[in-house]
């Protein structure tokens, strides 16, 4: 239960600091629900993984289609990967997933974390 919270919270603070953050503020987020939804470091990762996978993906996939995917296609042939538009998304997608997911581990482990002097 506290995995799905976790996703669904990580998504909409995701979003919300996408609009006043620049890219990197989902990574706050994520840090914020590994923070404040204690799990283990793996299942943080996780949540924090999926969460921004998914929302990255669906937010390219809007924005890209817009213009038909041309201009995925074309940064697609500039980064060597054919035209292949839906191959771009999914590694950005997978990019913003893997820093989301380290992110919310970070927040975890400091939430594990005793401090002693």
């Amino acid at each position: 239960m506290k995995f799905i919270i976790a996703t669904i919270l990580t998504i909409l603070l995701a979003f919300i600091a996408g609009l006043y953050l620049p890219w990197w503020g989902f990574a706050i987020a994520a840090f914020v629900v590994g923070l404040l939804v204690h799990q283990r470091a793996g299942r943080s990762f996780l949540a924090g993984f999926t969460s921004l996978f998914l929302l990255w993906l669906v937010l390219a996939w809007w924005q890209s289609s817009a213009n038909d995917n041309i201009l995925a296609g074309k940064i697609a042939q500039l980064l060597g990967i054919g035209n292949n538009a839906v191959l771009l998304m999914i590694i950005t997608a997978f990019i913003a997933a893997l820093v989301a997911g380290f992110a919310a581990m970070s927040g975890s482990f400091l939430r594990s974390k005793p401090v002693t002097k």
